[in-house]
């Protein structure tokens, strides 16, 4: 297992003495975190969660996880950004976008959003099975996934009667404190700890992720495996940590006009660890007008799509190609006697060969079209090799915001949209920004 930085394609765009530059900046980036004196220190627990975790509730987790495969068809994951989107992309990728057609326990995420149809339909595909429910959230009162476990506890208290749905209602919460520990003790449901020092983008390895990922029939003893691996090969600054020297080459690019970076893989299958890793690149680090924007595509499918822009527009970005080098299963390519489609030049190999072709094929167009281009290579589509990257995207976006000298930890600009939000939804408390905004709206 490992994550190696491939900078071949960057020749041309960050010359070698560049790296050298910036590598004291690195330095101090690294001494910040691990020396605990950087802004957001606070939130540091992530850092050596890999070794450091709690044992004991990884035992319960284990546990939980294999109950409700045991007794649930359903398992409905309620939480928002980090609260879902780490389990759901490990999920997908692991166990591809179609994981819940080849699983007994079909799993579900709601409380992302404050669509009633979308609600509405995750509440049809619960009908006539046996359900449990995994709610996520640090305090309780986050309106969407509030609101949704509003809905969800009402249905299964309805479905169960209370104290057998107290038994398939799982918090992840707080340890001592907030609106839903206080619900999960009066209630008895089974809880799991957010941790106080790990934010939420950073949180799939703590039980947010783990438990989610579990149910779903993962091995995350070997995911924190991985992620082990990681911690303790990017221990170190050197110049030859992989992991460091992503970082330092996304801010170099930045620094040279590239305002954006796109994500791209050549498996569908990574569509929402793309999500993920724009949650928590576009949350740590754009804040005090800085930052890179942080977008994603899925190739060859978007070529069709984003890629005449990419070959030709606006020269503002630069690309992250996350390469997979082993597919799960490879499929070979037969030649066509009659040969109608024109096809029989790829045949008799794997399609991952032509899959391989067509990414290093896009990568030179792009790159002469004036893209630079840093090529991550992953072995391979399992628990290991995902906690590994998983770690490796967490340490190089702290190094990375702190070369940006921003706060990699905290989020200041997300409360901006909820006053408005409740102060429009006539929330007590927020009566003069309602009348400030409804003046706004009318005018």
């Amino acid at each position: 297992m490992a994550v190696k930085f491939n900078g071949r394609y960057l020749d041309g765009f960050v010359s070698r003495q560049e790296f050298d530059n910036i590598y004291p900046q690195v330095q101090l980036g690294h001494s910040l975190l691990h020396g605990k004196t950087g802004a957001g220190n606070d939130y540091l627990g992530w850092l050596n969660l890999p070794f450091d975790y709690d044992k004991r509730e990884f035992g319960r987790i284990k546990k939980a996880a294999a109950k409700i495969r045991s007794d649930s068809d359903v398992l409905v994951v309620i939480g928002i950004g980090g609260s879902y989107l780490g389990a759901r992309a490990a999920i997908e990728f692991l166990g591809s976008q179609y994981h819940n057609e080849f699983s007994g326990l079909k799993v579900y995420f709601a409380g992302n959003n404050i669509s009633p149809d979308y609600l509405n339909r995750i509440i049809r595909l619960c009908e006539g099975k046996r359900v449990s429910v995994n709610v996520i959230s640090k305090s309780g009162t986050t309106t969407e996934p509030a609101l949704a476990f509003r809905v969800f506890k009402k249905l299964m208290e309805d479905r169960y009667g209370k104290a057998e749905a107290a038994g398939r209602i799982y918090a992840t919460t707080d340890k001592a404190k907030g609106t839903l520990k206080t619900l999960a003790d009066k209630e008895g449901y089974e809880t799991f700890v957010i941790p106080d020092d790990v934010g939420g983008r950073y949180s799939v390895l703590t039980a947010v992720g783990l438990l989610p990922i579990a149910a779903a029939g993962f091995d995350i003893d070997k995911l924190m495996h991985g992620a082990q691996q990681a911690c303790k090969d990017f221990a170190d600054c050197t110049p030859d940590n992989d992991c460091y020297k992503y970082a330092a080459a996304r801010n170099i690019l930045l620094r040279k006009g590239k305002a954006i970076e796109l994500m791209a893989c050549y498996d569908p299958d990574w569509t929402m660890m793309n999500e993920w890793f724009k949650q928590l690149y576009g949350e740590s680090e754009g804040k005090d007008k800085k930052g890179l924007f942080p977008a994603s595509v899925i190739f060859s499918t978007d070529l069709h799509s984003m890629g005449q822009f990419v070959q030709d527009g606006s020269r503002t970005m630069f690309e992250t190609v996350i390469n997979i080098r082993k597919p799960v299963n490879d499929l070979f390519l037969e030649a066509d006697a009659e040969n109608a489609d024109g096809l029989n030049f790829l045949a008799n190999q794997n399609m991952s060969v032509v899959n391989s072709m067509a990414m290093q094929g896009t990568i030179l167009a792009h790159c002469d079209g004036g893209v630079p281009n840093i090529v991550l290579e992953m072995d391979g589509k399992d628990e290991e090799n995902l906690g590994y990257i998983i770690y490796f995207f967490e340490k190089a976006c702290a190094i990375s915001g702190y070369l940006l000298a921003v706060n990699p930890f905290n989020q200041p600009g997300v409360e901006a949209y909820k006053v408005n939000m409740f102060a429009l939804l006539g929330k007590p408390g927020y009566e003069k920004q309602r009348e400030e905004l409804l003046k706004k709206i009318s005018d």
